[in-house]
């Protein structure tokens, strides 16, 4: 078929290599001038690790990343919140810390097409009548057979999934970031994150290589509401300091170089549902189908899954309208059950609510210990975890 993705992020990159690893003519269009990746390090979880092995790249990924094997949340008093460890959900299992730029150019790298994607091509409409892509010059692309919008959280596609958009919202608070020097971080397998109530959550992930740079990597975050995150200047990144220095003294000399707003990264979030991802030819994935909140870390990991998932629905049905049925139904229930979780989740973590912080405080360690909560409570970590899919046919 004659295919189009739209974006050229995590989602349009797996989408890019499956459907044309199946034969299909694939064209993609990137509205960025320059190919680069986009958003901070992010934790691999076995359901990713499991796409990356069937794109034969399971090895390289290991090689450029940093084994993660627990994470651990504390208070400031370093009262344990959470100790969560891979292998007591199975004993090969873990997770891999990776830079963005580590895993986009490991997918670029290993497509022949790379080299012929349309950058500069802002697509804003999908033409659901013609099967035609309009840019923002008026110009028309197409038409496609199918049409796979990966064009990330602010998608302009997806508002062409007429009447499915149940849910569009930013959330109310976001996060700064950066990458720093982690050679001598004494915690490589961790990801280590501090808690003082619901206002301040400060983390840092190790993340392995970073491109054209030397030595290994973690990335720190630092949680605001926010609208301080939309103003976030030089005079913030003092307090910031200060914060950290207060509640988790042991970073602080790390991020003693920061001084300057132009030195961190600003990430605000979306909740994303659809009713249906497709409409007509076109199939949304990755964030522009169901953007969340990152408390869970499974945003990369479930755009790796939506593309092997279309690519497998594809090869199982001749029939376009019936493959993405098919795929509709293979990933509701996985993004339903990460949709509730990280909305539900996300207010103990980041929010107004400081009773919430003293209640995750003092239950969310011992309830990690029950026998009965432990297992579930690491099928959601490893991004197995699944509601069962519907018997009933929705459209």
């Amino acid at each position: 078929m004659k295919v189009a993705i739209v974006g050229y992020g995590t989602a349009g990159q797996a989408a890019a290599l499956f459907l044309s690893a199946q034969g299909h003519d694939v064209t993609v269009f990137e509205k960025s001038p320059v190919l680069g990746p986009v958003g901070a390090g992010f934790l691999l979880q076995p359901t990713g690790l499991a796409v990356l092995a069937r794109l034969g790249l399971h090895e390289k990924a290991l090689a450029l990343g940093q084994r993660i094997d627990e994470l651990h949340g504390a208070t400031p008093r370093g009262r344990p919140v959470m100790a969560m460890r891979y292998r007591d959900h199975r004993d090969d299992c873990f997770g891999v810390g990776m830079t963005r730029g580590a895993l986009f150019e490991l997918l670029r790298e290993s497509w022949p097409g790379a080299a012929a994607i349309r950058t500069g091509v802002y697509i804003e409409s999908y033409d659901a009548d013609a099967h035609t892509l309009r840019d923002s010059e008026g110009s028309i692309h197409g038409p496609y057979e199918l049409v796979v919008a990966a064009d990330g959280a602010h998608s302009a596609l997806r508002a062409g999934c007429e009447g499915h958009v149940a849910r569009e919202t930013i959330y109310p608070w976001g996060a700064v970031w950066c990458l720093l020097p982690a050679d001598d971080w004494p915690t490589p397998t961790q990801l280590q994150q501090r808690y003082s109530g619901t206002r301040s959550m400060i983390g840092m992930l190790p993340v392995g290589k970073r491109p054209g740079h030397e030595g290994n990597w973690a990335t720190f975050f630092f949680s605001l509401p926010g609208e301080a995150v939309d103003r976030f200047d030089d005079e913030a990144v003092a307090a910031m300091r200060d914060s950290i220095t207060a509640i988790w003294p042991e970073l602080g000399p790390r991020v003693a170089h920061l001084v300057s707003a132009s030195q961190l990264q600003k990430a605000r979030y979306r909740d994303v549902v659809l009713r249906c991802p497709h409409h007509a030819r076109m199939v949304v994935i990755g964030d522009a189908a169901h953007a969340m909140s990152p408390q869970l870390g499974q945003g990369a990991n479930m755009a790796l899954l939506d593309a092997a998932a279309l690519a497998d629905a594809l090869a199982d049905h001749g029939d376009v309208d019936k493959a993405l049925d098919a795929y509709r139904r293979e990933r509701r229930g996985h993004v339903r059950t990460y949709q509730y979780m990280s909305r539900w989740l996300t207010p103990l973590f980041q929010s107004d609510h400081g009773l919430l912080g003293w209640w995750r405080d003092a239950f969310f360690g011992p309830m990690g210990k029950l026998p009965g909560a432990k297992s579930p409570m690491l099928k959601i970590l490893t991004g197995e975890a699944s509601f069962p899919r519907s018997k009933r046919r929705r459209s």
